[in-house]
């Protein structure tokens, strides 16, 4: 098992020591809009908990990972009126994992809408800020 870097981008995040438009948080996750996103309102959901990736998470973080996750994918999708949501999860690089801190992407997705190429644009700063604000409004 390779060791956790506690100065990924995303371990920097929750630290506040990096800007990130946050949509959702709770006592043991996070989630905010992804700044080259594959699609409108695409966003990732975090555990707090330093783990790289599922294959080192335990069973009581997954547990408390995925009702969040949940939570984002029905609020993005009401926030978008979205047709779907696309939840992907990589690990080690290999399996495309890019930032090395546990992450669950959530996309809103559209009937004959391809998701644009990953990691490639980022997005304008305006534009995550009312993504991020259609997906807190959709929280109920």
């Amino acid at each position: 098992m390779t060791a956790y870097d506690p100065d990924n981008i995303f371990a920097k995040i929750l630290r506040g020591e990096l800007p990130c438009e946050k949509i959702y948080e709770d006592e043991d996750n996070f989630a905010f809009m992804d700044i080259m996103p594959r699609g409108p309102g695409h966003c990732l959901v975090v555990p707090r908990a330093p783990i790289r990736n599922i294959l080192d998470a335990g069973d009581e973080v997954l547990a408390r990972l995925c009702p969040a996750i949940a939570r984002v994918a029905r609020a993005a999708k009401k926030g978008f009126d979205a047709d779907g949501v696309t939840i992907q999860q990589f690990n080690e690089p290999a399996g495309g994992q890019v930032v090395f801190h546990m992450h669950v992407h959530v996309i809103p997705r559209f009937d004959g809408v391809s998701l644009g190429p990953p990691a490639s644009n980022m997005e304008k700063p305006e534009i995550l800020a009312e993504n991020a604000e259609k997906i807190r409004k959709a929280f109920g």
